[in-house]
């Protein structure tokens, strides 16, 4: 016996030291497959997010001298109380109804592009386009609403102190930035992400056997990621048409009014699962208004 305690010992040793393979279970291993937990801020080389960046994008966000009659804001379409987003299937611009649904801006500079269609590439491009989009802000030129906000002592004080390195910080790109820089910090981290993170006790049983379905059905095919969804482009209605599920009141036919291509035809951007059931109602023509 005494010539085999040496092996036993370290026998022990090497099983008690190697992790187990039960220390997490079978769900929480499978659903790392697929999603990662949020980051702090969705960060930006263009556009490093500064404290004051932030602070002047958060008034400019709610700001409705942006609008060509001082009635719109970014927070009249993406509204605090409904999670930034809007409850109307269509929100009204300055000008005209905007075409598609407005989503949440919270996560949303973690997505691939901005808008269903993609036709915009981050939320700086979104925040700049928008001065002039008549479903937005509707100002015949981003000059116009730059000598608006000029007039405005404590916009060019906010400015400098944002962009200190500009001769001439008040700009409409340093508008965009700055709207930019406060929506990369909008994120929501929830107990999906201390389960993501090995907090087995996070979600409830229920929960991951909601998490195990989605799995199992292929849900996970487009919504995964750190945003369970935003990363990808895929066809409406793959198939049979959409329209013949939702009772849309008009077909739209997606990133083909941007490419006139005809395979991308009925193809979004895949929208983020990310707070959506606070953030009805859903799809781009916001015909569907519950997730049941």
């Amino acid at each position: 016996m005494k010539d085999y305690l040496p092996l036993i010992i370290i026998t022990i040793i090497i099983a008690c030291s190697k992790p187990k393979e039960n220390d997490e279970e079978p769900i929480l291993n499978e659903a790392k497959k697929f999603f990662s937990p949020l980051p702090d801020t969705f960060q930006s080389q263009d556009n490093p997010i500064t404290k004051q960046k932030v602070e002047l994008g958060k008034m400019l966000f709610f700001e409705r001298r942006l609008s060509v009659n001082n009635m719109v804001s970014c927070a009249t379409c993406h509204a605090i109380e409904y999670y930034y987003s809007s409850p109307a299937p269509k929100q009204m611009g300055a000008l005209e109804l905007q075409p598609r649904n407005a989503q949440t801006v919270l996560n949303a500079a973690g997505q691939f592009v901005q808008h269903w269609v993609g036709n915009r590439k981050d939320v700086e491009d979104q925040a700049f386009k928008s001065l002039t989009g008549r479903a937005a802000f509707g100002n015949p030129s981003e000059e116009e609403v730059v000598n608006k906000l000029k007039k405005i002592p404590q916009y060019v004080e906010l400015f400098k102190k944002a962009f200190p390195n500009e001769r001439d910080p008040l700009t409409a790109e340093n508008i965009a930035k700055a709207i930019g820089a406060f929506e990369r910090v909008l994120i929501t981290p929830s107990r999906f992400d201390k389960f993501l993170k090995g907090d087995k006790k996070a979600l409830t049983e229920q929960e991951k056997k909601g998490l195990k379905t989605f799995i199992e059905v292929g849900c996970v095919v487009c919504h995964n990621g750190v945003l369970v969804g935003g990363n990808t482009y895929q066809k409406f209605g793959i198939f049979e048409p959409y329209w013949k599920y939702t009772k849309s009141d008009s077909i739209d036919e997606g990133r083909y009014v941007v490419t006139k291509k005809d395979e991308d035809k009925y193809v979004f951007k895949v929208p983020s699962l990310r707070n959506v059931v606070m953030t009805p109602p859903y799809f781009h023509d916001g015909s569907v208004e519950s997730l049941e």
